[in-house]
């Protein structure tokens, strides 16, 4: 085997030297010289490479920041996620050998939040009830199809002296009390609201999503807009690749000084601020 394998190199070498001195000849260039890749050609190397880089992170895989506390213990502000594009996505007939599937109970979901006065916010929740799930809450317990879950990574109200924390009739016995003028409920949520309300539970229509963050206390979810839509979800985060320490007011801080100011941060405090005991943490 040993010498069939020699055999065949030195057959391959053969040829391409040949090749060499055929391009060298027809060039008019001396037999031996060496061939030098043009500049044409390490552009078309280097555009190739960009294209499949692109395409990666545009269909396949999608870098996002976590911006806000909703998702606590699960992920913290300044987790940055590979986000898996192609598990979640509709098939398509184009692809029949890449592995899809529906939304499942309890997926960590990436998707467009479903308000036409934020078309292009990126949120990430849990899904907690699929088309015809009924859900209810009981003082922030969650109840599906009548069963109550056992949820470890939800915060449940409690009486610790924070206002957000402390317990909400609408939030936390949800959908049994109608939310006041005040309550954060979005003008389209509170009239589509009442339509899928049976008996003490909300029903998950077709093609929707249910989602609500594991901060229960302090998301901002499906109990305050509605239904996620199949089509707006991106995605579902796979790992944590990179976890910098992040103040929770950081994202209303927009200006070009803000931005720049905490970039500097970062490059000043990268190993200190770092996360590392997250690096490759797992999403579940």
């Amino acid at each position: 085997m040993t010498r069939l394998a020699e055999s065949g190199a030195e057959a391959r070498a053969d040829r391409s030297e040949a090749a060499v001195v055929s391009a060298n000849t027809a060039a008019g260039r001396p037999a031996d010289a060496e061939i030098k890749e043009t500049p044409l050609e390490a552009l078309a190397s280097i555009c190739s490479v960009l294209v499949v880089g692109l395409f990666i992170m545009g269909f396949i895989f999608q870098n996002f920041v976590i911006p806000s506390g909703s998702m606590e213990k699960t992920l913290l502000i300044g987790d940055h996620v590979l986000v898996d594009r192609i598990t979640l996505a509709p098939p398509t007939p184009w692809a029949p050998f890449v592995h899809y599937r529906p939304v499942k109970r309890g997926d960590v979901i990436v998707f467009l939040k479903p308000n036409p006065e934020t078309p292009d916010l990126i949120l990430v929740k849990r899904a907690i009830g699929v088309p015809g799930d009924r859900i209810h809450l009981r003082h922030g317990v969650l109840y599906v199809n009548g069963v109550a879950q056992n949820e470890p990574y939800a915060a449940m109200p409690t009486e610790n002296g924070n206002f957000e924390d402390a317990y909400q009739p609408y939030r936390d016995d949800f959908p049994a009390i109608a939310p006041p003028p005040d309550m954060q409920v979005t003008d389209l949520w509170r009239v589509d609201l009442p339509t899928h309300i049976q008996g003490d539970d909300l029903v998950v229509p077709p093609g929707k999503i249910f989602a609500m963050g594991d901060n229960r206390t302090e998301s901002l979810d499906s109990r305050f807009w509605g239904f996620v839509p199949m089509e707006n979800i991106m995605g579902r985060p796979m790992f944590v690749y990179w976890s910098f320490q992040t103040p929770a007011d950081q994202e209303d801080k927009t200006s070009l000084s803000d931005r720049l100011a905490f970039m500097a941060h970062i490059v000043t405090h990268f190993f200190g601020g770092t996360r590392w005991s997250r690096t490759f943490h797992i999403v579940r």
